[in-house]
C-alpha cells in the first residue's frame, strides 16, 4: 500500500448551506460544488485547500451514517481521507494483515472517487477512509 496525501478531511454538519456561511463566508474557502451520494443517504461540499480539501457532509436521511453520527457526537469530523495509488491493492494487503475493514470492495463516492472505509476500532478510534483519484 502507498497513502500518497491527506485527500480530504471530513466533517458531518446539519446543514452545507449554514456550514458554508463559516467555511466560505468567513474564512473565505470557496466551495467547488455541491453533490448528492445518493447511495450513502448523504449530500457533500467540497472546499479545496491546496493538496487536500475539507468535505462538508449533510445527511439526506435520518437513518443515515452521518446522521447516526450527529446524533451520538454533535457535528465535527466525521473522517480522514487518505489517497492510495491502488484501492482494491490496498484493501487486499489491510486484510491479509488482519485490519478490520468497513468495505471490503471499494465502492464510488462523492466526485467519482474510489473510497473504503477501515472500521474505527483497527485505527486508534478514527474513521479512515482510503480513496482513490484518477
Amino acid at each position: 500500500m502507498k497513502p500518497t496525501v491527506v485527500d480530504h478531511i471530513g466533517v458531518a454538519v446539519k446543514s452545507i448551506d449554514e456550514a458554508l456561511k463559516f467555511w466560505q463566508g468567513t474564512l473565505g474557502i470557496e466551495c467547488h460544488g455541491v453533490e448528492e451520494v445518493a447511495e450513502q443517504k448523504v449530500k457533500t461540499a467540497f472546499l479545496p485547500l491546496r493538496d487536500t480539501e475539507v468535505e462538508l457532509l449533510e445527511a439526506t436521511a435520518e437513518d443515515s451514517p452521518v446522521a447516526k453520527f450527529i446524533e451520538a457526537k454533535g457535528e465535527g469530523i466525521h473522517h480522514l481521507a487518505i489517497r492510495v495509488e491502488n484501492l482494491e491493492a490496498a484493501l487486499e494487503e489491510l486484510k491479509a494483515k488482519g485490519v478490520r475493514l468497513i468495505d471490503e470492495k471499494p465502492r464510488i463516492g462523492a466526485g467519482g472517487a474510489k473510497i473504503a472505509f477501515l472500521h474505527p476500532k483497527a485505527t486508534g478510534g478514527v474513521l479512515l477512509e482510503l480513496c482513490e483519484r484518477d
